[in-house]
């Protein structure tokens, strides 16, 4: 899967990259951290994930309802 990857050109990188998603997705590491590792400003990797169609957010559905009202 990690081979499938077309945005990094080493190997090491895709699989890094499909890591910290899991990671991210999982609340176990922050996007800060997350584009830390990847060695990105966090509004880059955003935008990247953005790209992607991957939409990132720690809210949960019921605060993203909060936070419109």
């Amino acid at each position: 899967m990690a081979a499938e990857v077309q945005l990094f050109n080493e190997i090491e990188q895709k699989e890094t990259f499909l890591f910290v998603l899991g990671a991210l997705f999982s609340q176990v590491i922050s996007l800060k951290k997350a584009a830390e590792i990847m060695e990105m400003k966090p509004n880059v990797f955003l935008e990247l994930l953005d790209i992607m169609g991957l939409e990132f957010s720690y809210l949960t559905p019921q605060d993203i309802t909060l936070e419109k009202d």
